[in-house]
């Protein structure tokens, strides 16, 4: 595996230059979205255009604030609270309007809670909201845009990051990741000519304990911070190794490892059959009264 050094060098070498390339960051406003959309901001040395997606206005604010500034570059912010498919539903219209083209997507929306089934009003499991179907409909109401920049010759491709900072109950965790492998699969199924990735990144020293559910773990947040800070991936780093997943793979579905890493069928579970269940449950669970 080359040097983190290196890895930075080669993402380097595979911005589009004869574009302005379109990156939204579901989740973007911490942990491994924050630090993707700054490793894409530094990459294009601010020629881009960077939509970040969540809840928290002001921690989007700072981050814009302090991203590279050129001609070319435009950063804005879109509030979703993505527990709520209504408002996925509405980010996506809202962010359709203003973007035509859209080549990068990278989706890592999530928080920290030991809670058993936790429905929104909705009906919809809090944390399945979060790290499953308000991702399936991001994509399904983007596509428009990832499509049209692909017709145009331009890169296309989605991301979807599960795994450290996205803690939860046992069942749903593994749930959650089973349900974004058949997610990614299916969707490169029907759309063969993009590239559809979902990335496992390992531990990432993220603040998520910080805004946990739980006061007890707000608690010993500090400490819980601290410890990842020493044993756990900076999110600038992991953000380098999930950008060199995405540049590595070419179209269809790929699963990528902590370092960017195509690791194939591991610990994967399903098939076709539970493929288009999953994919027809999807379908009416998302569905809103404007749908």
């Amino acid at each position: 595996m080359p040097s983190i050094a290196a890895i930075r060098a080669l993402n380097l070498s595979r911005v589009p230059p004869t574009y302005i390339p379109v990156g939204v960051f579901v989740g973007g406003t911490s942990g491994i979205g924050q630090g993707m959309a700054e490793a894409f901001a530094r990459m294009t040395k601010g020629r881009a255009n960077i939509v970040i997606v969540g809840r928290n206005q002001t921690a989007a604010e700072a981050i814009i604030a302090k991203l590279p500034q050129a001609a070319e570059s435009k950063y804005e912010f879109v509030k979703c609270d993505a527990t709520l498919m209504r408002n996925v539903e509405a980010a996506s219209k809202e962010i359709l309007a203003k973007h035509s083209k859209i080549n990068f997507l990278v989706m890592s929306p999530g928080f920290l809670s030991f809670k058993g089934f936790d429905a929104s009003e909705e009906g919809i499991d809090r944390k399945l909201a979060t790290h499953y179907y308000a991702r399936w409909k991001f994509v399904d109401g983007l596509l428009p845009a990832l499509k049209s920049a692909k017709d145009a010759g331009e890169d296309s491709n989605v991301l979807s990051v599960l795994g450290a900072g996205r803690f939860s109950l046992n069942n749903a965790a593994k749930a959650a990741a089973t349900y974004n492998d058949l997610m990614m699969e299916e969707y490169a199924e029907r759309n063969p000519e993009l590239t559809f990735s979902h990335a496992s990144p390992g531990p990432v020293a993220t603040n998520i304990a910080s805004s946990a559910q739980s006061a007890t773990m707000r608690f010993f947040a500090p400490v819980i911070n601290v410890a990842t800070k020493v044993l756990a991936t900076s999110p600038a780093d992991c953000a380098e190794y999930m950008w060199h997943g995405i540049f590595s793979n070419t179209t269809g579905a790929f699963r990528i490892g902590s370092r960017g890493e195509e690791i194939g069928k591991q610990d994967y579970f399903g098939d076709k059959e539970q493929r288009k269940a999953l994919w027809e449950h999807t379908e009416k669970e998302v569905r809103t009264s404007s749908s």
